[in-house]
């Protein structure tokens, strides 16, 4: 029904009727955002892990935080999973959430922002008091146009800063982002940025980081240098909100991490972890930049990888791109299925595999069995790494006429590398006769 309004309704009613729900909802709700201090979070890559480092860093010094993302939906200690596939949903949702965070005497809305949000005024109203721009590369291209229609719609949140009535407003930019001096022209009270070279000297590997900031030495459990770009920009927003060093500190290295990102899968039994001589990663990296940073992070390591592609119907450009990324990085690759929607979904993964030319492929479209058969190959390759990408904590395997398999990526591995384990644990000894 939805995708026949879209076709029959023409553009400039379409645009009409989304900012009508979001201006009633807004009034309904009597403006709540008026009435709480609002952060957002914008950018292609890092904004969950962004948005959840914040929310760290606050309730540490102190601070109730409600948190709007594309994992979860959180008020104070009340934390529920993000069900809805989207990270900025309508119909009232995110008013709703903002009178809620006031309800509960929230004294932050953290909240992530999109394009897509930002295409359905879902922006609207959410009268922020800070912003952070973690940086931009191309995605969501065939559902905005172009790039730089892309582009102007996350400019539409640095103006929605710019707009908003609050006193004091905050822009943290990342500095190193080609597009980095378009969003430092917004006019707000104080403009911040963030890069690399502000966390020296640090280290970043699979083991976690060690970095530096305002004379602190800070050790942090999350993995890959691009984490340290996610940190740093949490930090530097919560600086200029006035919480210390050492509070930043303590915070970041309280935090263990995020869900579907860079998420460690092990036996929850110490005799079968015990054997388990290779890692398990599952992370969401669905973009070319994001999926080169997982794999650098294993550059030592043999990586057995499990790749889906883009969802079906949208950024096709990019699926050969993941799959040359992917025959550079990994020593194994086992295409399968992620969200095909109504694409046949062969046809997704034949897009990525001419992207591979040398390095050994298998399709193997049932995702449950692509995971089994990637840590089937891992048993054999002590000190490998199985990379799970794509997918994170996306609650479903969207199918056709929008058909939803629920799924969890790292429910699905943490099965599977129970059967193999437990297997292994099994099988007699090999006896060797000379």
């Amino acid at each position: 029904m939805k995708k026949l309004i879209k076709k029959l309704l023409p553009s400039g009613l379409l645009h009409l009727y989304h900012f009508s729900l979001v201006a009633i909802a807004a009034v309904y709700y009597r403006f709540p955002a008026k009435q709480i201090t609002v952060i957002g979070v914008t950018g292609t890559k890092g904004k969950t892990s962004v948005t959840e480092i914040i929310s760290a860093i606050l309730e540490e010094a102190g601070k109730k935080t409600a948190v709007a993302s594309t994992l979860r939906f959180k008020q104070g200690d009340d934390s529920k999973r993000n069900l809805l596939k989207m990270t900025m949903p309508g119909r009232f949702f995110l008013q709703q959430f903002l009178k809620e965070a006031v309800n509960n005497h929230c004294d932050y809305a953290i909240i992530e922002m999109t394009s897509e949000g930002v295409k359905m005024f879902r922006h609207k109203f959410i009268y922020l008091d800070a912003l952070i721009f973690t940086g931009l590369t191309p995605e969501h291209i065939e559902a905005h146009g172009s790039y730089a229609n892309y582009v102007a719609a996350k400019l539409q949140i640095a103006k929605a800063l710019e707009h908003s009535p609050k006193e004091k407003k905050i822009l943290v930019v990342n500095r190193e982002s080609k597009e980095a001096d378009r969003f430092l022209e917004t006019e707000v009270e104080k403009k911040l940025t963030f890069g690399g070279a502000d966390g020296k000297p640090y280290t970043a590997d699979e083991y976690g980081l060690e970095f530096s900031f305002a004379d602190e030495v800070i050790k942090s459990h999350l993995i890959g240098e691009f984490n340290l770009y996610n940190l740093l920009a949490a930090a530097t927003l919560a600086q200029a909100l006035g919480i210390g060093p050492k509070t930043i500190k303590q915070a970041i290295e309280k935090f263990s991490g995020i869900p579907g990102r860079m998420q460690l899968i092990e036996s929850d039994k110490p005799a079968l972890r015990a054997k388990q001589k290779f890692i398990v990663i599952v992370d969401y990296a669905h973009t070319p930049e994001s999926l080169a940073q997982v794999y650098k992070t294993y550059h030592r390591r043999p990586k057995i990888c499990v790749l889906g592609g883009t969802g079906g119907g949208r950024d096709k450009w990019k699926r050969e791109v993941m799959g040359s990324i992917a025959d550079i990085h990994c020593d194994d690759i086992i295409l399968t299925d992620e969200d095909p929607y109504d694409e046949d979904p062969l046809a997704i993964v034949a897009d990525i595999q001419r992207g591979i030319k040398n390095t050994p492929v298998t399709t193997i479209m049932n995702r449950r069995q692509a995971i089994a058969g990637a840590l089937t190959v891992a048993v054999k390759i002590p000190d490998s790494v199985v990379l799970i990408t794509g997918k994170g904590t996306d609650p479903y395997i969207m199918g056709p006429d929008g058909e939803k398999t629920p799924w969890s990526d790292a429910e699905v591995a943490g099965e599977e590398l129970e059967k193999v384990l437990s297997k292994q644990q099994s099988e007699p000894p090999e006896i060797k006769t000379s």
